[in-house]
């Protein structure tokens, strides 16, 4: 069988992470059967899940935060108690901060407080440049050592990119990290959002990757970490038993974004009235507190005494389902619509083949998708299959996430430590599992290709040259990532390079890397 280069690159490139270096092959198994090689992973659905030591249940990781709040709030009155003048006060710990759209991909920094999960907090803040007639710096603090929430997240950080980076395609992971971005939280949120950020995407998300969409909204939205990041644990039906006792009433966060983000999107048919409609159906969708009143702490919990009893009328359609079921109906009739087809279809085309999704392509898998009731494996497949998947130019920028893990396939360097990964993410704006609003991050080439976003990147892969080039033949690694693929100008620019520290910089800077 005839071996094609240009179409292996495609393959691992726009569907997949970029080839692995070493002893992987990846290219030449690409080349003989593109498509194959790609469908493959699909084949293999247990393949999705993440389990790994150290790896918890989100109701686990939800007693460890609250164990820890009080240990938290213990020690600050015994502070208090012992120089209460000289105790300042402290912001509340879950202290959220406002829910904002994609304002500008900058201000992630600053909402992840400069991901104090990448490094421990106490450390001092670090200054890129030296200023005239500056002081000289103070001696940093020692390092505090890690908290729970601190260590989990970064457990979880490290299971995720150690999969991504041996994974062989890396298709199944592609598809994952579409669909956390699609159903997004953000760490950000406070302590539980931190926690369970990864723990949300191994359970609501990876299971259903392979299977139906109507199975991954529900997982979605009954997960502790989505009623938390949207506040639904606050939301009361206004007749409810506890809303008439609280003098409290709906909170609308979750409801607008299953139909504005999740599932029917803007100008999917429905109206504020909706809104409010399916705010009250899912009244009651919370999760267990410390107290373990309403069941095992840190768990969905539906609570009959703050849902708004009734019918309810959403889209032209009457639920009169009493309790839990009321809310999953509405879920399940949202997942089927024709407007959630269309938007999701659109968005999946986007992410994988162009940022004007060719429409025949969109329309095909708006077919698949109402066909065969959401079955998300059918969908994948159908893109792999297209023509339109393989003859659209590799034009899409790689997104920060997906540059730094394709590099790290490339060099055959499976992390053993998640920093230098969060870092570099939060300092190209993509700080994981943290995007500066619920519509999660951008997947335009307009929201990461700023001058002074390629300029982060070539420091980083000169940082990565610098350190890494001595042992490594630029030429050789071209041949992995791309063989007879390469373009004449990338290989001519590397080997004009002045040493092989620059030769691999550059490597990881050219289109073959770079573009997907």
């Amino acid at each position: 069988m005839a071996r094609d280069s240009q179409a292996a690159l495609v393959a691992l490139n726009r569907f997949g992470l970029g080839a692995r270096g070493g002893a992987s092959g990846d290219l030449v198994n690409a080349s003989s059967d593109p498509r194959g090689f790609v469908k493959a992973e699909l084949s293999r659905a247990n393949g999705v899940l993440l389990e790994a030591p150290g790896l918890q249940s989100t109701p686990q990781l939800g007693q460890a935060v609250f164990a820890y709040q009080d240990q938290v709030k213990q020690a600050r009155e015994a502070a208090k108690a012992a120089a209460p003048a000289e105790t300042p006060a402290l912001a509340p710990a879950d202290q959220n901060p406002p829910l904002r759209r994609n304002l500008s991909l900058n201000a992630a920094a600053e909402i992840t407080g400069q991901m104090a999960d990448a490094k421990p907090t106490g450390s001092a803040p670090k200054s890129d440049t030296m200023q005239p007639n500056a002081a000289p710096p103070a001696a940093k603090p020692a390092p505090q050592p890690l908290n729970v929430i601190q260590k989990t997240f970064r457990t979880e950080a490290l299971a995720r990119l150690q999969r991504a980076t041996l994974a062989e395609c890396g298709f199944t992971e592609r598809l994952v990290a579409f669909w956390s971005n699609h159903f997004c939280i953000s760490a950000s949120k406070g302590e539980l959002a931190r926690i369970w950020a990864g723990a949300f995407e191994r359970e609501a998300i990876r299971p259903h990757v392979l299977g139906r969409f109507a199975d991954m909204l529900r997982a979605v939205e009954q997960h502790p970490a989505m009623l938390f990041f949207l506040d639904n644990q606050q939301s009361l039906g206004p007749d409810s038993r506890a809303g008439q006792n609280r003098k409290r009433g709906l909170n609308e966060n979750l409801a607008r974004e299953i139909m504005e983000l999740h599932t029917l999107g803007v100008g999917g048919g429905y109206t504020q009235g909706d809104v409010t409609s399916l705010a009250r159906i899912i009244t009651g969708w919370t999760f267990a507190g410390r107290q373990g009143q309403l069941g095992v702490p840190g768990s969905f919990v539906f609570n009959t005494n703050a849902h708004q009893p009734g019918p309810q009328v959403l889209l032209g359609k009457t639920y009169d389902q009493a309790g839990l079921a009321q809310g999953e109906a509405a879920l399940a009739d949202l997942a089927r619509h024709p407007s959630t087809a269309s938007f999701i279809a659109t968005k999946f085309v986007r992410h994988f083949v162009a940022d004007e999704p060719p429409p025949a392509l969109v329309a095909r898998l708006r077919d698949v998708f109402v066909k065969t009731d959401g079955d998300l494996k059918a969908m994948a497949t159908t893109l792999v299959d297209s023509e339109e998947a393989w003859k659209a130019p590799l034009t899409k920028l790689r997104s920060p996430y997906d540059f730094l893990v394709a590099s790290g396939r490339l060099l055959a360097r499976v992390p053993e430590d998640p920093g230098a990964y969060l870092n570099n993410l939060n300092l190209l704006g993509q700080p994981l599992w943290s995007p500066p609003g619920p519509n999660g991050f951008p997947d335009s080439n307009a929201a990461w290709d700023a001058p002074e976003g390629i300029k982060l990147r070539l420091d980083i892969a000169a940082q990565i040259g610098a350190r890494l080039g001595n042992n490594i033949d630029p030429l050789d690694l071209l041949e992995f990532a791309a063989a007879d693929a390469a373009s004449a100008e990338t290989r001519r620019t590397i080997e004009r390079a002045e040493s092989r520290q620059q030769a691999l910089a550059l490597l990881l800077m050219s289109p073959e890397m770079q573009r997907r």
